[in-house]
């Protein structure tokens, strides 16, 4: 019974981590103390384990604040009782220590001295070149202006900056780990808004993208995107568009690069990357509405790779999409011919099973095979089919749809 009591009152000394951090990007002294400016993390099990639980406070709140631009930080944790008040002998977790590993130094624990770093943001001025302006109709604020520059490490004062950036990675990307930034075949792409203060042109960091370049044999580089992240407060805006396809039209004016690849993309990049290699393959001859019926061509493949540095792999995709977008799926003849393209490519794993299957036949005793041959039967085949070809449909109709409401 004491166990139990004990075990019910060290329970509430339980917190959720993603709840208890809350993280702002400040650019008035006001916003502070404003919760509509508070946003929170989706993971925090990096540094707080799989529960995402910090154990040992009451009221724990761990307050991360940033400057809209240069991510000058306030760094606090509080909390209404810890532990330790009621049973000493049990330790609470070191919560500073583990954002410590993450936060580098140089970050302030008072909110005055945070108020001042934002009166030097009107001296904070985007890194590297400037690759592409664009702008964002907003109910509120009307027409907002962005910027997309081209960094690299040697930039005065980049390296600092990216430190304090990169830990809004841990908070928002499952996966997420830091890059070695000293390797300078990274290449960094940053997204900001201008904004007005005071009569002066401010700018707040909205996002960024970090790649690396591969060499390949004989004088070719593979740019791969590495990290994306754009910051909750502009997420659902169009900037993931904006800077993949900036990042894109950089790279395919440079004779050099052979084509561009991701690492581990996530289902969102996939969809985002599709979104805009279709709107960059629409207009080649290759991709015309005439030309889609009568399949994926060899042309297609030169034209994608040569003129926008896109491998095979994304260039089928494309003309899946296009090909969708104009066939007559009421028709069902045509309906049936595009289904059977797609399952098609869907089907290349299986076949490969099949052909593994064979080989296996030939060395493995019967019961051996037995366990493998139970693996997959070709109704299940069928059915599996079915299922990927109707998602990747549902994928492509989204897409068709936002290259609609974008025209």
């Amino acid at each position: 019974m004491a166990v139990n009591t004990m075990e019910k009152k060290l329970a509430e000394y339980k917190c959720d981590t993603n709840e208890a951090i809350s993280l702002k990007l400040v650019r008035f002294p006001e916003d502070v103390e404003d919760d509509g400016t508070t946003f929170h993390p989706e993971y925090s099990h990096q540094l707080f384990g799989d529960d995402e639980v910090a154990f040992g406070y009451k009221g724990l709140q761990i307050q991360l604040f940033y400057t809209a631009g240069n991510l000058g930080t306030l760094f606090k944790v509080k909390y209404s009782s810890k532990v330790t008040e009621v049973f000493d002998c049990v330790e609470p977790d070191d919560v500073e220590g583990k954002i410590r590993e993450i936060v580098p130094a140089g970050f302030t624990c008072n909110t005055d001295d945070f108020i001042s770093l934002l009166e030097k943001e009107a001296n904070f001025k985007p890194f590297g070149t400037l690759l592409h302006t664009y702008t964002v109709h907003s109910e509120e604020a009307g027409e907002l202006t962005y910027q997309i520059h081209k960094a690299d490490i040697t930039c005065p004062g980049f390296q600092e900056y990216h430190e304090r950036l990169q830990t809004f990675l841990m908070w928002f990307i499952e996966t997420a780990s830091f890059i070695d930034a000293d390797d300078d075949r990274w290449d960094f792409f940053l997204v900001f808004e201008k904004y007005n203060k005071d009569g002066e042109t401010l700018y707040a960091t909205v996002g960024y993208m970090t790649v690396y370049n591969y060499y390949v044999y004989p004088d070719k580089t593979r740019p791969r995107v590495s990290q994306m992240l754009i910051l909750p407060p502009f997420q659902g805006e169009g900037h993931g568009a904006q800077l993949l396809e900036a990042v894109h039209r950089f790279y395919c004016s440079l004779p050099k690069v052979q084509d561009i690849t991701a690492e581990d993309p996530s289902e969102n990049y996939v969809k985002l990357r599709d979104y805009v290699l279709v709107k960059l393959c629409q207009g080649l001859p290759s991709f015309a509405a005439d030309k889609l019926h009568l399949g994926f061509s060899p042309d297609m493949v030169k034209e994608a790779q040569d003129k926008l540095k896109i491998n095979k792999k994304h260039a089928r995709r494309v003309y899946e999409i296009l090909r969708l977008r104009a066939t007559d799926m009421s028709d069902e003849e045509k309906a049936r011919e595009y289904r059977l393209e797609v399952k098609k490519r869907l089907f290349g794993p299986y076949r490969k099973n099949q052909r593994e299957l064979a080989k296996m036949r030939k060395c493995l005793r019967p019961e051996e095979l037995v366990s493998h041959m139970g693996q997959m039967d070709t109704q299940t085949q069928h059915e599996e089919l079915e299922k990927s070809y109707q998602l990747v449909v549902e994928d492509y109709r989204r897409i068709i749809e936002r290259l609609a409401s974008q025209a």
